[in-house]
């Protein structure tokens, strides 16, 4: 019996049914992950409100939270020093994973990166979730291979479902969860891997409908309709997206090159850099505390001046520079479209003064700032156009969001650019080589 029953399991994981199957299960464990980590960020988020305005005031109290905020920065270092792989978004170790370059322990690098993550956002870091889901999800996904026993090709497929389905859950966003292991990890399409990806991210999807509702994640949904002769102030936009979008990531390679190889400064030390900031910004500029969700509804809103909007640019780029290169567990993916988000405002307010345009086109700008900004700096442009449609839900904005995506992308290509991801795998290669034995012996 026992034999027949093995027999039965090789046949089904060799046949063309186990990796769909296999894809299903994979998307309710990562998407599960990824739902449990975004409910902690959110109530992180909510004791931060919570205790800064209890502080505010009080000398005392803001003393002692600064206390707490060093506390934390301590916690987080000795996760760093524990498990090397939990720095930064997460996805660099993916596409390095995937390549066969590193060999993570799935098990300490879910929990050590669950951990960080929530402490880095308590603590008021611009770091985004979107990037750890997507590291979480994708440790979810090799930890059911080993369960399952499978190696090669198919752990690396079910890698590729968790790390779809944890950026499906966190965004409710299935199609750009597909997208995104296409485009961005795998850079190339495969019928083989397309069905597995389908059914993890529908079944982690599923898992985050059930948990935070229907609704997408931004409230609001632009109704504007984009007439051709508007199509004029797109090519500008995409041109100045790319520009930037190559800025950025050029700072950011050098800011993480300075900080966490040439500076020599103690892991403790330079993530204690951004704990600290995060302190002075909670009581003198709160709004630039966090991922940045609630700045780009109350950009969306109209609330702000360019002149506000400016400043506001500048002062979350460079708390998110500083969150992102200490080496804090976080990603860069949500706080480069909040990046986008103000770009894209700030040249809507400036379109619908200059050309007398209906004002409800500065919630459809703003959302042509995010694609365009994710595009130059990811360089998946399908991607980035697709989710902020699932974002927002608004058909009305679907073809200028491929439009201003694609001339950014096309634009930071021209430039020469490396890909943000790309470039920081890359370095994190050349930093543990191939293969590393930090990073090989004793797989969880």
């Amino acid at each position: 019996m026992k034999k027949r029953a093995a027999l039965s399991r090789e046949r089904f994981t060799r046949s063309a049914a186990f990796l769909p199957c296999a894809g299903l299960l994979a998307g309710l464990l990562a998407g599960t992950v990824s739902v449990l980590y975004r409910l902690c960020l959110s109530f992180a988020s909510e004791a931060l409100g919570r205790v800064l305005a209890f502080a505010r005031g009080s000398l005392p109290l803001t003393a002692l939270w600064f206390l707490v905020l060093l506390a934390l920065a301590f916690a987080v270092s000795l996760l760093v020093r524990r498990e090397p792989l939990i720095g930064g978004s997460g996805i660099p170790q993916l596409e390095s994973e995937i390549k066969g370059k590193i060999d993570s322990r799935w098990l300490r690098v879910l929990v050590c990166k669950f951990t960080g993550g929530f402490l880095c956002l308590l603590g008021g870091l611009s770091l985004g979730r979107e990037g750890p889901s997507i590291q979480l999800g994708a440790m979810a996904g090799k930890g059911l291979s080993r369960a399952l026993r499978q190696t090669g090709e198919e752990e690396h497929a079910l890698l590729s479902c968790g790390a779809s389905a944890g950026l499906a859950a966190a965004f409710h966003a299935p199609a750009a969860g597909v997208l995104f292991c296409l485009e961005e990890v795998h850079h190339t399409f495969t019928p083989r891997l397309l069905i597995p990806l389908m059914t993890a991210v529908l079944s982690a999807d599923l898992v985050s409908i059930g948990v935070f509702g229907p609704s997408p994640v931004f409230q609001f949904a632009p109704q504007a309709d984009f007439t051709p002769a508007l199509y004029l102030l797109i090519l500008p936009l995409g041109l100045l997206l790319g520009v930037l979008g190559s800025f950025y990531n050029v700072a950011t390679l050098r800011a993480v090159r300075f900080l966490q190889r040439e500076s020599g400064l103690p892991v403790f030390v330079r993530i204690a850099l951004p704990f600290l900031t995060a302190g002075v910004l909670a009581f003198t500029v709160p709004a630039l505390l966090g991922s940045g969700h609630e700045l780009v509804e109350e950009a969306a809103a109209g609330e702000f001046l360019v002149q506000t909007l400016l400043l506001l640019l500048l002062g979350k780029f460079l708390f998110s520079l500083l969150s992102f290169s200490s080496g804090a567990p976080g990603g860069i993916f949500f706080p480069l479209l909040v990046l986008g988000s103000l770009i894209g405002c700030a040249y809507g307010v400036l379109a619908v003064r200059l050309f007398e345009l209906d004002p409800a086109f500065l919630g459809v700008f703003l959302l042509l700032g995010m694609a365009g900004n994710f595009a130059a700096i990811v360089r998946a442009p399908f991607t980035g156009a697709i989710l902020l449609f699932e974002m927002t839900g608004s058909l009305h904005c679907l073809l200028p969001l491929l439009a201003v995506s694609l001339i950014a992308s096309v634009t930071a290509d021209a430039l020469r650019v490396e890909p943000i991801y790309d470039a920081l795998a890359s370095g994190r290669v050349r930093r543990t080589g191939k293969p590393s034995p930090e990073l090989n012996e004793g797989k969880t």
